[in-house]
C-alpha cells in the first residue's frame, strides 16, 4: 500500500530531520502518498516563537523564509520517505516563490508538497503552504541529497 494516511509526531520527525528547535518547523504529519510524491504536514504558529520578538514586534508576521524552510523540510521528509534514509536534503534554489498572505500567532499552516522529481541526487519539489484554505505561500525548491556524514 502505497498511500499512508497517519499522524507522524515530532518525535518521529525529529528522527528523520536533522533540525532541532527553533529551526524545526514541521509539527505533525497528516498524510504521505509515496505513489503520486505527495505529503501534507503541518506547523502550529504560536506567538511564543522567538522569531516574533525581533520580526515587527508590533505587528508580528512569520518570516517569509521560514515559511520557505518549513516547505523545504516536508520535502525531506516526503524524500526520506521515499528510500533516501541516509541523505540529507539540502537546498539549492528557490524558484517562483510568492507570497500571497501574512502568516500570524495562532494560524495553523498546511504544507503541502509534492516531488515533481526525486533521484539519488537531488530533485525539486512544488510548495505551498495554506491557513484556513487560503494560499499563504507558495514557490519550487530545488535540492541536492548529502550523505549525512558529509555534513
Amino acid at each position: 500500500m502505497t498511500e499512508q494516511t497517519f499522524v507522524m509526531n515530532s518525535k518521529e520527525i525529529s528522527e528523520i530531520l536533522p533540525h532541532r528547535y527553533p529551526f524545526l518547523l514541521v509539527d505533525r504529519v497528516l498524510s504521505i502518498n509515496l505513489e503520486e510524491n505527495e505529503i501534507l504536514g503541518v506547523k502550529n504558529v504560536t506567538v511564543n516563537e522567538p522569531f516574533f520578538q525581533g520580526h515587527f514586534p508590533e505587528t508580528p508576521i512569520m518570516p517569509g523564509v521560514l515559511l520557505l524552510e518549513a516547505l523545504a523540510q516536508t520535502g525531506g521528509i516526503l524524500v526520506h520517505q521515499k528510500g533516501y534514509t541516509k541523505k540529507i536534503a539540502v537546498l539549492l534554489n528557490v524558484a517562483h516563490a510568492k507570497f500571497r498572505k501574512p502568516v500570524l500567532p495562532g494560524d495553523v499552516l498546511h504544507l503541502h508538497v509534492k516531488g515533481l522529481h526525486i533521484s539519488g541526487t537531488g530533485g525539486k519539489i512544488r510548495a505551498k503552504a495554506l491557513v484556513e484554505d487560503k494560499l499563504a505561500v507558495e514557490a519550487e525548491l530545488s535540492f541536492a541529497l548529502v550523505d549525512k556524514g558529509q555534513l
